[in-house]
This record gives structure tokens, C-alpha cells and sequence, in this order.
């Protein structure tokens, strides 16, 4: 395993001169020696392409990549030592399962005994225990894709373990098993793993630390409380959370805002630089609050749906839609109805120029 580093920037063409030339902008970021991380956002974002970079499969065109501080960028994913599981299946169909997923030991030359202990424990841990004698050809894409993780994972040799969309072409029903079977294997084998995905679902349930990725640049580093609680980035604050944040225009001013021209007066002491801001705030912490408590605005209620846990409200606050998460023991208010929406408390971020605005007290 190893602590990797990047200080970068990738364009696919050359003489780079706008940031829609890169398909990675400058970045700084470190992954630490046994963790679990995601890169994750929608296609097209740069994900991959700083996947491939820390495997080796792409140099990048500008910066390093380094490796417990050795320098790295020009190895190949084989002197690098890394083992990457890509989106589909990569597996020998003439082979048994437990020839599989021997197959990167025995390029090794690792003993039998120590292999034939390696196989039998990945392959209990991912259930395929009664499937070793097995050809892979006649196996189900679900188990062929096991095998393909359990390739990647039976080294324990390896500088880390790259992780390509790998359940795409899992059952849906059997996705979370698969996630909670890779999270035990990280707990229990104290790997490095760096998992691609566009499902934050995937992203927020397997690692330590998501970085979320957009238009090639990395946007926010965090834990799944650091992305939900505080957005770094609008951006982020869409994207994660269903539905994600709300946002409003707003004007920051001495001991408030003002939102749809009227005043709201800060309660915790809180200060920001003055000018154009926008308010965020997420559905879950959107309470109904009381007309004239210096925090809430009118807004008409134009749609309650019964999601089963709880109701999610759409509310109409001059020409924007705002949603608001109630729970289920909630009297919810009708269509039609005139409710007033609390939008400042210890949950509510400011942004500025896209970017989350820190306090100033």
C-alpha cells in the first residue's frame, strides 16, 4: 500500500489555453495509506481520467504522480504495482473460479500454501466459496464480475486497488450486498481502494472520503457529513442529497439577509461579507417556522407528496420552487396553502461566485 499524491493537470490536446481545453484542471490531492475513497460525479467529469493516472494507464500532460513520495508518472500500472477492476467483467472463461482469481498470485510466484489461503478467503468473503471448481464460462455476469473484484482484491501486496464503475453490470437488488461486501473487505484487509462512480449512493456508502468531480475539476474533498452538511461548492450541494439543496438569491447586509426583498436577522451571531449572495439550505432542514420570527418567509404550497417515511413538499416563494422534507407524523399543510419556511438556522450556507462564503465572527 502507499500514500499517493497528486499535483497535476491533464489535457487530452495540446497547448491547453482555457479550462474547457483540460480534461483535468490543476489539482493537489493526497490519498492516504489505507483508505477508502471515491471519485464521484456525473459522466464526463474527469473521474476516469484521474483513475487512469494513478494507475498508470495515462501520463498526465502536466505535473506528478507520486507514490510514498516517489516519483512515479512515467511507470506503467505493473511497476507501479497497482490492480484495477474495471466496469465489465476481465476474466479467463476457460479457467475455474479459483484459478482466477490465483491467476495474479502465481504471475508472482507467491507459495501454493499462501495462495491457496488468499483464494479461499476472498473468495468466502465474496460468496463464491461454492462456486471454485466452477469454469467461469458458464457463470452469470453478476458472478463473473465477482470474480473480477476478487482478482483485484486477493494481493495483498498491491499499492492499491482501483475500482472502475465495477457494479454497472450488477443486478440492482444485489448492488448493496456487493457494496457492503467491499466496505467489510476494506475493514478487514486494510487495503487502499479508490472506487469511480456517478451513483452517490455507491460513493457515500463505501468510503472514508468522496472527492466530487465537475467538468474537470475536483470541487469538494470531504466525508459524506462534510459533502451533506456544508457544500463546499454549489455544485456539490446539487448534486448530493434527493432531492439536493435549495438555493435563493439573497443580499448579505449588517446582521442578516435580505431574500425576495425582505429582511431575515441572523440568531447566532453570525456575519458575512456584504453583497449578492445565494442562500442555501437542504430539504431536511427546512422547517415550517412562525410569521414574523425574523428567520421564515410566506411561501404557497404548490404540491405534497406522500413519499411513505415522510412528506416532501414543493412550496412556491416568489419565482422559486423550494422543497421541504416533513416527517411522517406531520400534519401536512394542503395545496393552496400559505405556510411560512424557516431559511435561517445553523444548517443554512452562503455561497458567493459559486463557492461556500465562511462566517466572519
Amino acid at each position: 500500500m502507499a500514500l499517493i499524491e497528486l499535483d497535476l493537470a491533464h489535457a487530452y490536446g495540446p497547448d491547453p489555453r482555457t479550462d474547457e481545453d483540460y480534461a483535468l484542471l490543476p489539482l493537489k490531492m493526497a490519498f492516504r495509506d489505507g483508505g477508502a475513497y471515491a471519485l464521484l460525479g456525473p459522466s464526463g467529469c474527469g473521474k476516469t481520467t484521474m483513475l487512469n493516472i494513478i494507475s498508470g494507464l495515462l501520463v498526465p500532460s502536466q505535473g506528478t504522480v507520486r507514490f510514498d513520495g516517489r516519483d512515479v508518472t512515467r511507470e506503467s500500472p505493473q511497476q507501479r504495482n497497482i490492480a484495477q477492476v474495471f466496469q465489465f467483467p476481465v476474466i479467463y472463461d476457460t479457467m475455474t473460479v479459483a484459478q482466477n482469481l490465483a491467476f495474479p498470485l502465481r504471475n508472482r510466484k507467491v507459495p501454493q500454501a499462501e495462495i491457496h489461503q488468499r483464494v479461499g478467503r476472498i473468495a468466502e468473503m465474496l460468496e463464491l466459496s461454492g462456486q471454485l471448481d466452477h469454469r467461469a464460462a458458464g457463470l452469470s455476469a453478476d458472478q463473473k464480475q465477482k470474480i473480477s473484484l476478487g482478482r483485484g482484491l486477493v494481493r495483498s501486496d498491491v499499492s492499491a486497488v482501483l475500482f472502475d464503475e465495477p457494479l454497472t453490470v450488477i443486478d440492482p437488488h444485489l448492488k448493496w450486498q456487493l457494496r457492503r461486501k467491499l466496505k467489510q473487505i476494506h475493514h478487514e484487509l486494510k487495503l487502499t481502494l479508490i472506487y469511480v462512480t456517478h451513483d452517490q449512493v455507491e460513493a457515500l456508502t463505501f468510503a472514508d472520503e468522496v472527492v466530487v468531480m465537475s467538468r474537470g475539476r475536483a470541487v469538494q474533498k470531504g466525508t459524506a457529513a462534510d459533502l451533506f452538511e456544508r457544500p463546499a461548492h454549489t455544485f456539490v450541494g446539487h448534486f448530493i442529497g434527493s432531492p439536493g439543496m435549495n438555493f435563493l438569491p439573497a443580499q448579505a447586509v449588517r446582521g442578516g439577509v435580505l431574500v425576495n426583498e425582505q429582511p431575515l436577522a441572523f440568531q447566532d451571531g453570525r456575519r458575512l461579507p456584504e453583497g449578492p449572495v445565494k442562500l442555501g439550505i437542504r430539504p431536511e432542514y427546512l422547517r415550517l417556522g412562525e410569521p414574523g420570527d425574523g428567520r421564515s418567509l410566506p411561501a404557497r404550497v404548490s404540491r405534497v407528496q406522500d413519499i411513505g417515511t415522510y412528506f416532501l413538499l414543493s412550496c412556491e416563494l416568489g419565482e422559486h420552487t423550494l422543497k421541504c422534507r416533513l416527517g411522517a407524523e406531520a400534519a401536512p399543510p394542503a395545496v393552496g396553502d400559505t405556510v411560512h419556511l424557516r431559511l435561517l438556522d445553523a444548517h443554512t450556507c452562503f455561497y458567493r461566485d459559486e463557492q461556500l462564503v465562511e462566517n466572519m465572527a
